[in-house]
């Protein structure tokens, strides 16, 4: 795939952010398994402006003995063996979704992915988890720096909670979708470009 961009080498100090939303069976990273990923890539178009490129997805099967909370596929609504799911083992979920991250960090001349999330704290935490357990031997990913746009969010539109932010900057949000990996991380995305690139506005005018 052809992507008409400009190399992002420079902006993040040699990182390519790349928005990630994780849905899992607990809070555990060590014992509750990643059940879904999703993964948005975010490049500069000509006009120099941050943009969405490229989504990827899937869904996962939970890793042999882990344990599922209650608590938490109640709120995500995820029944972890649906067969209409066609979900994956974890390792080839981690491999789908690194294979066109480890890409664009390539064609962007970049040294590594950053994650981008909302409070990414969680999301890297069960992420290190899962390639830790898959004995993958490279992650695309820096394995501890992140972006929140919670605090993005605090400092662009005085609000913290994603939906809220979202509200906030003009966002369509829909609560019906809320909760699943590849919406989370589009509106996660939408976010931090628009704040990334109202900051280069602000920029200019201060010229």
């Amino acid at each position: 795939m052809e992507i008409n961009t400009i190399p992002l080498e420079n902006r993040f100090r040699g990182y390519l952010p790349v928005v990630v939303d994780i849905e899992t069976g607990g809070f555990n990273p060590k014992k509750n398994p990643l059940l879904e990923i999703a993964a948005v890539i975010v490049e500069l178009n000509k006009q120099g402006n941050l943009e969405i490129t490229e989504r990827h997805a899937t869904h996962i099967l939970p890793f042999k003995n882990s344990e599922l909370d209650a608590s938490a596929l109640k709120f995500n609504g995820i029944d972890p063996y649906h067969p209409f799911r066609m979900a994956i083992e974890e390792k080839d979920a981690l491999d789908k979704i690194f294979t066109p991250i480890k890409k664009a960090v390539k064609r962007n001349n970049c040294t590594r992915a950053i994650l981008v999330g909302h409070n990414p704290a969680f999301d890297i935490g069960f992420l290190n988890a899962a390639i830790q357990r898959t004995q993958i031997k490279r992650s695309p990913f820096h394995p501890f720096s992140t972006f929140d746009t919670a605090t993005l969010g605090g400092l662009a539109y005085r609000q913290t909670v994603l939906a809220k932010i979202a509200e906030a900057a003009g966002l369509e949000w829909n609560n019906d979708n809320a909760h699943a990996a590849l919406y989370d991380a589009e509106k996660t995305a939408e976010l931090f470009c628009l704040i990334i690139n109202r900051w280069k506005q602000l920029e200019a005018l201060a010229g």
